[in-house]
């Protein structure tokens, strides 16, 4: 499907250098007029729970970005939680075995702020969507390490690459765990006056 553009000639501008949520909304028929990634400082505060952080980090980036008039900017932030542990991008490989290492076996939450901005006025939601994952064993860890997938992927992996094998199971929504939940979005970009087209609508 391609992109038209908006009735009201608002332009979309994407708060995010990722090309998962570039073809997240291509999905919905929406292209990006302009990409702006902002740069925040992400860093947890002390004792923040995860789905305030999420929530916090995608305004706070919402915010960093100068905006035209008629501009919509469209921000997100994806978080992996193992209960209150915040787990981001992976320093390096070992810190990406070690997140790996600890979601081997268990439940956890992948958390998804998205933030909507025109103008001064921020529309913003949570999306969580739990996730199991199997057990690991180290040469599989060792395996995907070597990949190189867990490079800037929050909890050190990501459902549509390589780890997906790694998933039996989850309850929520799939989007939001690739980092952009759409049917939240969209309501989202329709709330702030940008309007979706054809079936999408």
């Amino acid at each position: 499907m391609s992109a038209l553009p908006p009735e009201n000639g608002l332009r979309l501008i994407l708060g995010s250098a990722s090309p998962r949520r570039r073809d997240l909304l291509a999905q919905i028929g929406v292209k990006p007029d302009d990409v702006r990634p902002p740069d925040i400082d992400e860093t947890p505060h002390r004792g923040e729970l995860p789905r305030a952080y999420a929530r916090r980090i995608a305004e706070q980036k919402s915010r960093a970005v100068a905006l035209d008039g008629g501009e919509v900017l469209l921000c997100a932030d994806t978080t992996v939680a193992l209960g209150r542990r915040i787990m981001g991008k992976p320093a390096d490989a070992a810190e990406a075995a070690r997140f790996l290492h600890l979601l081997s076996g268990r439940r956890h939450t992948v958390i998804t702020a998205v933030a909507v901005r025109r103008g001064d006025r921020i529309w913003a939601r949570e999306v969580e969507t739990a996730v199991r994952m199997k057990r690991l064993s180290n040469p599989e860890v060792n395996a995907y390490l070597a990949t190189g997938d867990w490079r800037g992927k929050a909890g050190g992996y990501a459902i549509q690459g390589p780890a997906g094998a790694f998933i039996p199971w989850i309850n929520g929504s799939f989007t939001g765990v690739v980092g952009l939940p759409l049917s939240e979005t969209a309501g989202l970009l329709t709330a702030a006056g940008y309007p979706l087209h054809g079936d999408f609508a």
